[in-house]
């Protein structure tokens, strides 16, 4: 069954699923912005096709209890915010025009549109960001991202002649992950440290990287040390793509809100005890500014960073009704 919730009146249900989904987006066991969202859509639906509720507004309570339990996982992952509040947009509206198998049967609907769509946005996005990959270019990418792979893996499908470089990406080391997958691909790939960007910069042609979130101003927030090799790509005048689908833009830096950076446990850098007394830090993302980044790749098509204000007011309607302003 359920973990049970107390409330003033009563008490209500969240699956146990839903937590164990929550958990494994905490601990990184579930990562990567798209598979992130895709997975809180999921919880979602679960919650609501398990759901004991005997009423709408049980069930709305239960909802926003899974919501709140999602939403607290990740903070600076805007995609599963935005996954998040495009299940659950307008839920009190929609509460009072359905009865209960109503509101069932459109929560789990979105739900699983939501989940479609982000599935095809990655396909799109790789079609359209493969064309920006020449034959014989040497690829430079950073953490794991599956859009930035989406890109590579279908320019090589195409027949380019490509070579990979990623980094390893400290403390977590995702860039690992991604050698393993495009080695597997039978890709051409070189593993480094982060710190040496700057110094293989000479050998690189181009630099794909993901983004967790987009701003109004086209600044990404990604995987911490994303910034340092941008700035060591625009440098030596290397173009800097980042792929990213639509909701991966940050609706709430359309009304001036900041994104949180999330700041993870230091005993993934080092053991604490080891250095008594020392401070550690430990953020997991860094905020790159536009104008080290070229072009924005997404299943739309390739924008500058400077359009993603646009971006941004196109998908409000998406968002309209939710909590996000």
């Amino acid at each position: 069954m359920g973990k049970r919730w107390g409330k003033e009146k009563g008490g209500f249900m969240v699956i146990d699923e839903v937590e164990d989904i929550a958990h494994k987006i905490e601990t990184m066991e579930i990562r990567g912005a798209g598979k992130i969202a895709r997975s809180a859509a999921r919880a979602l639906k679960i919650q609501v096709e398990r759901s004991e509720s005997s009423d709408v507004e049980e069930l709305v309570d239960e909802l926003e209890k899974a919501k709140k339990i999602l939403m607290d996982t990740r903070p600076t992952a805007v995609s599963l915010a935005n996954s998040v509040n495009f299940v659950t947009r307008n839920i009190k509206i929609l509460a009072a025009e359905n009865d209960l198998d109503g509101l069932k049967e459109k929560i789990v609907a979105r739900a699983e549109d939501f989940i479609e769509k982000s599935e095809k946005s990655r396909e799109k996005l790789g079609e359209i960001g493969s064309r920006r990959i020449s034959d014989g270019d040497t690829i430079l990418t950073h953490c794991h991202s599956t859009n930035a792979l989406a890109v590579i893996k279908t320019a090589y499908e195409q027949g380019k002649d490509i070579q990979v470089i990623a980094t390893e990406a400290r403390p977590r080391q995702q860039g690992l992950i991604t050698v393993e997958e495009l080695s597997k691909h039978g890709i051409p790939i070189t593993l480094i440290v982060d710190s040496a960007v700057r110094f293989f910069m000479k050998e690189v042609d181009k630099v794909v990287v993901g983004a967790d979130s987009i701003a109004a101003n086209g600044a990404v927030v990604n995987k911490i040390g994303t910034s340092q090799l941008a700035l060591a790509a625009h440098e030596a005048r290397v173009l800097t793509f980042v792929a990213a689908e639509s909701y991966k833009f940050h609706p709430s830096t359309l009304v001036g809100e900041l994104v949180e950076i999330e700041e993870r446990d230091p005993g993934e850098v080092v053991d604490p005890e080891r250095f008594p007394g020392v401070e550690i830090r430990n953020p997991a993302f860094d905020v790159t500014p536009p104008e080290y980044i070229d072009l924005i790749i997404t299943e739309k098509g390739i924008i500058p960073p400077e359009a993603a204000y646009g971006v941004l007011q196109e998908q409000f309607e998406m968002f309209e009704g939710s909590d996000i302003f």
